[in-house]
């Protein structure tokens, strides 16, 4: 193995494991020097077992295509990327205060409006977003939180920045397979997990739980589901796993019902017994065709009218989708001082408003330099990476922009930071992202670390497993105080 380290190269990217080409950080030491003792022989017989592992124990993901569902073995990179627990501490307590901020948002949103009277945010940004729902008006769920599970995806830039570059908060899928990872690597290294001090992952699922236990503090032992849309969803894996690990009963629309007496009701073979809480993995739009989409056969017809009379919590709750926006994002900063008056720990990604007439013609004078997103779109896609995109590309955006500058908004092109990664003919540095998960109710969790998204590809910045990514284990090791260069 040494001789594939010794040609290991950044290529001039910040390495999460090394601070230049042949000297490990000071928290990865240990790591690279086990890796590099190991024969090569013998790390590919690992790099065979994760692979049997992810196969035996089902550990899929489904990709949508024109030529019908496929589903794929969890594409999983054996080389973890490792962070200094000083430097995530910091992270950890920027992400608990960004979550405070964006349920107070939401909360505000939804009653006194206070941020739009105060002139922090224009009114049509929020309430034309594709995430605000005027049937969620006068709401105040649980402890004033309405996304009790947002994953918000962190990325370093080429000086070893850490930015949030979106927080995703209606229905965050990922967890399993940052649990799953980590069991991986446990069974493969386990010699590693004895040489390092590596925070631990595996209580999410009881955090999960009791998160959702305090959706209901009226209650000592509520009844509580995970409303999935069905086995056809790309996520079914985690609803399934996640149901089974923190004790949830798994749910589709079909098994519920609400009674005249606005309760939920679930169907069984002893008959209707009630439910209290819905950790619910299925879009607004779908959940209960009574209020949105009359055409939807996923929801339950009849569970708002169950929500807004406090017969049931949801998990996340309605309308939370607000803050879920590439738009309103640009204006959490702007929130986190408002409503908590503190700076922010953790910075935004530079960001360019297109409905801004200022900014947005700085856009269109730099749009082939600029990373185009529109407000409602994940995944990676209906976006702009101008320095990699077709002068077709560009032309289309530059119409789009002009004809709907308000959906858009525009960022720098990051120097994403690289991370070793297996690859055909050695270990070669990849880009990645993170995302850790936060849950929010009565208190707030984060977990240490999280997933840990890779773009597979050589020079690809799309790390979303759709479209060709994969993902590593994340630890938080402890360290030296973290002064790297000395």
């Amino acid at each position: 193995m040494k001789e594939m380290w010794r040609d290991y190269d950044p290529g001039g990217f910040f390495d999460e494991l090394m601070y230049d080409k042949h000297q490990p950080r000071s928290f990865s030491y240990r790591l690279l020097d086990y890796f590099t003792s190991l024969e090569k022989q013998a790390f590919q017989q690992r790099i065979n077992e994760s692979e049997m592992e992810m196969l035996e124990r089902g550990i899929t993901f489904t990709v949508y295509s024109d030529a019908g569902n496929i589903d794929r073995a969890w594409p999983f990179d054996i080389i973890p990327r490792a962070l200094p627990k000083t430097e995530w501490l910091r992270t950890e307590k920027g992400l608990k205060q960004r979550i405070r901020a964006l349920n107070q948002f939401i909360n505000d949103i939804y009653n006194e409006a206070t941020i739009i009277k105060a002139g922090l945010i224009p009114a049509d940004v929020v309430y034309h977003s594709k995430g605000y729902r005027p049937d969620c008006q006068g709401m105040t769920p649980a402890h004033g939180v309405w996304a009790n599970i947002c994953g918000s995806d962190l990325v370093r830039d080429d000086s070893g920045h850490i930015y949030v570059l979106e927080d995703n908060l209606r229905v965050p899928s990922g967890v399993s397979y940052m649990l799953e990872n980590r069991k991986t690597t446990k069974r493969v290294f386990p010699e590693l997990f004895r040489l390092l001090n590596i925070s631990p992952v595996d209580a999410y699922p009881e955090e999960l739980s009791r998160m959702l236990r305090s959706l209901r503090p009226d209650l000592s032992n509520p009844r509580m589901v995970l409303l999935t849309p069905g086995i056809f969803n790309s996520a079914y894996y985690e609803h399934a796993f996640l149901a089974q690990q923190a004790g949830l009963i798994l749910v589709e629309g079909a098994d519920l019902v609400v009674g005249k007496d606005e309760f939920v009701y679930m169907k069984t073979i002893h008959g209707l017994e009630r439910v209290d809480v819905i950790y619910r993995r299925i879009d607004d739009d779908f959940i209960d065709p009574e209020v949105f989409r009359s055409d939807s056969m996923l929801g339950v017809p009849g569970v708002m009218r169950s929500w807004r009379s406090g017969k049931v919590a949801i998990a996340n709750a309605p309308g939370c989708g607000v803050a879920d926006d590439k738009v309103i994002y640009a204006y959490v900063p702007a929130m986190i001082r408002y409503y908590l008056n503190e700076e922010p720990i953790l910075d935004n990604v530079p960001t360019w408003l297109c409905r801004e007439p200022d900014q947005r013609a700085y856009v269109l004078d730099h749009l082939p330099e600029l990373v185009v997103k529109p407000a409602n779109e994940s995944g990676g896609y209906g976006m702009l990476v101008g320095p990699h995109a077709s002068e077709e590309k560009v032309a289309e955006f530059r119409r789009l922009l002009e004809e709907n500058p308000s959906n858009y908004i525009a960022q720098p092109t990051l120097k994403l930071s690289v991370s070793p990664t297996c690859c055909e003919g050695g270990i070669a540095p990849r880009h990645v992202d993170l995302r850790p998960f936060i849950l929010a109710g009565d208190d707030c969790y984060v977990t240490p670390g999280g997933l840990t998204r890779v773009a597979l590809v050589e020079g690809s910045l799309v790390v979303n497993s759709s479209q060709g990514g994969g993902s590593k284990d994340t630890w938080i090791v402890d360290d030296l105080p973290f002064m790297e260069g000395e």
